[in-house]
C-alpha cells in the first residue's frame, strides 16, 4: 500500500470518527472498542510502520506518534490498542519467526491484530526480566507464564510473548504466540481508573509452541528489547499522553470561551485566572510535543543522543499530561468533575502512562545513569 499525505489523513479521519463516536461508551462500560479496531482494520493505518515490500505504508516514527496521538485525542484505550500492535509488529519485523512467514504482511493488512505480553508479577515494571520459563521439549517448547496488563486480552490474534531463554535462562526470549494456541487463557477481567476499553487483562500461559515461533536467535530477546521495543513504545506511549492532553486543552478552551458568567455577561475566559491557566497548559503541551518531534526524528536518524532522548520523552509527557489535565479539571471546575466534560476521561487516562512499565520513576533513574555514565542495567 502507497502511502501518501491525503491517504494518511483520510485513514486518521477514518478511524478517530469512529473512535470519538464510541469514546464515551467504552469508557462509561468498560468495554473494548470493536468499532474502533474494525476501523483500524480496514484503515491500512495497523501497516502504518510495516514496509512497503510486505504491504504496509513504509511511515517511520515521526508519523507514527502523529497519527497516535490524533487517535489518543478521539479515544484513549483505542490509542493504546494501536500502540501495542505497532509495538508488536516492529518487533516481529526485527527478527520474523520461520513459522509464520506471512505473519507481518497479515498484520500490516489489518487481518492479525497484535499485543505485546512481557509484563509479569513476578517482576513487576521490570519487563525486560521475565521470570516465566521455556523448556526445550524436541523441536517443541513448553512455556509456562503468567502475564499481567496484557493489552488487548482475548481480542489480539497474536501475542509477541517474553520468557526465560531455553538454553539460557539468564537471558530472554521472544515467541510470537497466535490467539488460537491451546493454553493462553484470560486469568481475571479488566477493571481501570483509566483507559477502560483495552482489555488490559492478566494471561495464563501455559503452551506447546514450536521453537520456529521464537524471534530472532535463542537469547535475543533482551536486545530486542531494548533496541527496538523500547523507542517505539516509549515514542508511542509519549504521543499517547500528548493526544489525551490535547484533548483536555482543546475541550478546556472551548469550555471556557463558551460558558458564561451571566450576571457579569461575560465569558469564563474574561478572567485573567482563567486565562493564565489555560496559557500555562496550552504552552506545555507545545513544549512536549516538540520535544517528542525531537526525539522521532532521533530514532529515525540515529544518533550518539538518541539514547536520551528515548529515555527521557515518556517520563517528561507522562509527567506533562498529569499537570496539564489536572489543570484542565481545575479550570473547568464542576462542569469537568460532573463527567459533563470529556476532559475528565482524559484526566484518568493520563494517569496510566507514569505507571506503565518502563515506569516514569525508572526512567529517571536510567537517564540520570546514562548522564552519568553509570549501566542501567
Amino acid at each position: 500500500m502507497t502511502m501518501t499525505q491525503s491517504t494518511l489523513e483520510e485513514a486518521v479521519a477514518q478511524v478517530t470518527a469512529v473512535a470519538a463516536a464510541h469514546a464515551q461508551q467504552v469508557d462509561a462500560d468498560g468495554t473494548y472498542p470493536v468499532d474502533s479496531v474494525a476501523a483500524l482494520r480496514s484503515s491500512g493505518l495497523l501497516g502504518l510502520v510495516i514496509s512497503e515490500d510486505v504491504g504496509g505504508m513504509g511511515a517511520g516514527p515521526v508519523e507514527f506518534t502523529e497519527v497516535l496521538g490524533a487517535i489518543a485525542a478521539a479515544c484513549g484505550s483505542t490509542a493504546m490498542i494501536y500502540l501495542m500492535h505497532v509495538a508488536a509488529a516492529v518487533t516481529v519485523a526485527s527478527a520474523p519467526p520461520a513459522a509464520m512467514p506471512d505473519l507481518l504482511s497479515r498484520m500490516a493488512s489489518g487481518e492479525v491484530l497484535g499485543t505485546l505480553a512481557f509484563s509479569e508479577k513476578g517482576s513487576r515494571s521490570h519487563f525486560w526480566a521475565p521470570v516465566s520459563e521455556s523448556v526445550a521439549d524436541g523441536d517443541d517448547l513448553r512455556f509456562t507464564a503468567y502475564k499481567s496488563w496484557v493489552t488487548s486480552a482475548g481480542y489480539a490474534d497474536v501475542y509477541v510473548m517474553s520468557s526465560q531463554s531455553a538454553v539460557d535462562p539468564e537471558t530472554v526470549d521472544l515467541y510470537a504466540i497466535p490467539a488460537s494456541t491451546p493454553g493462553l487463557d484470560i486469568a481475571g477481567p479488566w477493571s481501570g481508573l483509566g483507559l477502560r476499553g483495552n482489555a488490559s487483562s492478566p494471561m495464563t500461559v501455559a503452551v506447546t509452541i514450536p521453537s520456529s515461533y521464537r524471534l530472532g536467535e535463542p537469547g535475543s530477546g533482551f536486545g530486542t528489547m531494548m533496541a527496538t521495543v523500547l523507542p517505539w513504545f516509549n515514542l508511542g506511549n509519549s504521543a499517547v499522553s500528548l493526544g489525551l492532553s490535547t484533548a483536555a486543552v482543546d475541550g478546556a478552551v472551548a469550555h471556557v470561551t463558551g460558558a458564561r458568567l451571566e450576571h457579569l455577561d461575560q465569558a469564563l475566559s474574561a478572567l485573567p485566572t482563567i486565562r493564565a491557566q489555560i496559557a500555562k497548559m496550552s504552552i506545555a503541551l507545545m513544549a512536549q510535543k516538540s520535544y517528542l518531534a525531537q526525539a522521532a526524528a532521533k530514532v529515525a536518524s540515529p544518533a550518539d543522543d538518541t539514547p536520551l532522548f528515548v529515555l527521557g520523552v515518556k517520563a517528561s509527557a507522562n509527567d506533562a499530561a498529569l499537570t496539564i489535565t489536572e489543570s484542565a479539571m481545575r479550570v473547568c471546575g464542576g462542569a469537568a468533575f460532573s463527567k459533563h466534560l470529556p476532559i475528565e476521561r482524559a484526566f484518568r487516562d493520563a494517569r496510566a502512562g507514569s505507571v506503565m512499565a518502563p515506569t516514569a520513576d525508572v526512567l529517571y533513574d536510567f537517564y540520570g545513569k546514562a548522564l552519568t555514565g553509570l549501566p542501567l542495567f
